[in-house]
């Protein structure tokens, strides 16, 4: 029997530990010599990345000891931070960003460094066995101004030396050696684009001294975005392209110097490169291509054997797909399903001369196990938006077997809009969305316009326009549920982090569909962000909204600092006091504007955290500071004991 309950009051077992316990992010898996390696995030090891080895026979365990953490900053965002080879770890470390070499033959050996001390970052690493050295990408932070990007060599024998291989472009991702050590291949991109507007392929034989030679542009027209560039066993070179709407697969033949679309579809082989090295296909020795894709928000997997035509799909549960890696005749990935999260996963992919084998787990949380009725199920939604346009999203109900609302009653909503804005939401399972839901909250994630997923034109659509379309498709997916009678229109809230914390405030000022806010390291303005942010981004602002300063008018248009008498509902800010991205200026003048017009705000900042936070104790806050800000806006008492925060202005 079920407890009548106001929503939002509901007792749950998803409490802010579950998040953080026992969930280790996956990534980038790789093998050698029979050994499986992977990193983990930990939340609840103050978010360190930690390096994992599984043997032949199942043994797993932390190759890179506490308290030392691989991870790039490279483009702030990072990238793959280590390779394995030859019984040899090779890592950046993230307090210091150098390279280090650690020998796997010997029980927790003391890595030792490869790079001088220095202001070099390095990331998305590439080894070049024939000159026993290291091919990565680099970023000089040593002169003034904005960092210098570049691919250097580092040479393996421990000289210290960095040496360049390729400079001049502001950009540079995926240094790849072709299978005979003779070529090498990279993309680069220049201001103002971003590697999801334009990027160019270049290819360069080596001479004797390991250089590349008159490199030679392959593709890139100004008008495609080329990403994830990978040797096939018969070194042909194979990329992934948006030229044609679609982030599709591409192969280059050498003896022709043609380009032919490998499998033309309307479906995604790629995502925005936020972080470097990205992988969503590869190649097993035999040749046959294992790759994901995703359709309408939902990801796939398949092979193609060689001399087919027709992709096989592999049976999995799986929504969402990232990290393919592929070595021998076994490829490994990180999937998630609506029930299940993040999981390390093995394909066999010799098992039938046309068949695909099996997918098996090797790695998964160790979470308690929660019941399904629980868990609220994602419910694929497109509805309809400004311009005649369509958007798209996800909606999940609230899920509670232990309670229902009251007769009569709706849910409250809570529209979500994810970061980038570049980027997308999926539909594997997240228990911050399943937080809430099982409290009594109806959830909307919602992929705006300008979210990846759903071809370049829907991605493009935001250009110019950020703050106008994606705040009208929250809007409209809110008002569309209001209309279909799924939740209570006057308990509408609005949360998001990074980009999307600029579309919660954006809906909140310039929109009254929304009663209330969450902003998680967002942007109040945009004039700010245009100067102060860092070298990857320090031009997105011209596509989204337009050139600075020339439209500077513009920029104060669209941004919420200058029109805080347009506030009407009680808004919580999130803050990392140590984020690069947006500096922590911009939430502080954001609530100190909010407080000089009689506007309930409440502000949390935290000490040692960046653009995203990492630490449990961190994420246990912030989730239950959220609800009980929600709480008492929407005039509920929340099952769980919270601690009490302070919120200026709002009156009991």
């Amino acid at each position: 029997m079920s407890v009548t309950a106001p929503y939002g009051s509901w007792a749950s077992p998803i409490v802010p530990a579950l998040l953080t316990s026992a969930v280790p992010g996956y990534a980038w898996p790789r093998m050698d010599r029979g050994n499986l390696y992977w990193l983990e995030s930990r939340p609840w090891e103050n978010g360190r990345s930690v390096i994992v080895q599984k043997d032949p026979q199942g043994n797993i365990r932390d190759v890179l000891q506490a308290p030392l953490s691989a991870r790039s900053k490279v483009h702030e965002y990072g990238g793959i931070p280590y390779l394995v080879a030859d019984d040899t770890l090779y890592f950046c470390l993230q307090d210091d960003q150098r390279l280090y070499a650690q020998d796997l033959s010997v029980l927790d050996a003391i890595p030792r460094p490869l790079t001088p001390e220095s202001d070099y970052r390095f990331a998305d690493f590439c080894l070049d066995r024939k000159r026993q050295r290291l091919i990565c990408v680099a970023e000089n932070h040593a002169q003034p101004g904005e960092p210098e990007n570049l691919l250097v060599s580092v040479p393996l024998d421990r000289s210290m030396v960095i040496q360049r291989l390729c400079e001049g472009a502001d950009f540079y991702a995926y240094p790849r050696l072709d299978k005979h050590s003779e070529q090498l291949c990279w993309i680069s991109w220049d201001h103002p684009d971003l590697p999801w507007d334009n990027t160019q392929l270049w290819l360069a034989e080596l001479d004797a001294n390991g250089h590349p030679v008159e490199p030679r542009l392959l593709a890139g027209n100004g008008h495609e975005s080329i990403v994830q560039p990978c040797w096939a066993p018969d070194n042909q070179l194979y990329f992934v392209s948006d030229r044609d709407n679609w982030w599709n697969l591409y192969r280059w033949a050498p003896d022709s110097d043609h380009i032919s679309a490998l499998l033309p579809m309307a479906a995604e082989f790629a995502t925005p490169l936020w972080v470097l090295g990205m992988s969503n296909y590869g190649f097993c020795e035999d040749g046959t291509l294992v790759c994901s894709y995703t359709q309408q928000g939902s990801w796939q997997l398949a092979t193609l054997p060689p001399g087919n035509q027709t992709l096989q799909p592999v049976s999995t549960d799986f929504t969402q797909i990232s990290d393919l890696y592929c070595e021998g005749n076994r490829a490994w990935l990180v999937g998630g399903s609506a029930t299940r999260g993040a999981e390390l996963a093995q394909l066999d992919t010799c098992k039938r001369d046309t068949q695909p084998g099996q997918l098996s787990v090797l790695a998964r949380s160790s979470s308690p196990a929660i019941q399904s009725g629980y868990l609220s199920r994602p419910q694929p939604v497109s509805f309809p938006t400004s311009g005649g346009d369509i958007a798209h999203g996800f909606f999940y109900p609230p899920a509670n077997p232990g309670f229902s609302g009251p007769t009569n009653g709706l849910p409250p909503l809570l529209v979500v809009c994810h970061g980038g804005p570049t980027g997308a939401t999926g539909s594997a399972l997240n228990l911050k969305i399943q937080y809430w839901t099982s409290r009594g909250f109806a959830v909307l994630d919602v992929n705006y316009r300008g979210s990846t997923g759903y071809g370049r034109q829907y991605r493009q659509q935001l250009q110019g326009q950020w703050g106008i379309v994606d705040v009208e498709d929250v809007t409209a997916g809110a008002r569309y549920l209001i209309e279909q009678q799924k939740v209570d229109p006057q308990k509408i809230a609005i949360r998001g982090s990074s980009a999307g914390g600029y579309t919660v405030l954006a809906a909140l000022c310039f929109r009254d569909m929304f009663k209330a806010g969450a902003c998680l390291y967002g942007i109040g303005d945009l004039e700010t962000l245009a100067r102060d942010t860092h070298k990857f981004e320090s031009r997105y602002l011209n596509r989204l909204v337009g050139p600075y300063p020339e439209k500077q008018s513009v920029y104060r248009d669209r941004s919420p600092l200058y029109h805080a008498e347009k506030f009407h509902c009680p808004v919580i800010f999130f803050q990392g006091m140590d984020d690069r991205v947006v500096p922590p200026e911009q939430a502080l003048t954001m609530v100190n504007a909010l407080k000089e017009k009689h506007l309930p705000v409440a502000y949390l900042p935290f000490a040692e955290e960046g653009h995203g936070f990492r630490k449990a104790e961190t994420i246990h806050q912030a989730l239950e500071a959220e609800l009980y800000f929600y709480g008492k806006v929407f005039g509920f008492t929340p099952a769980d004991e919270l601690p009490a925060i302070s919120i200026h202005n709002l009156q009991e």
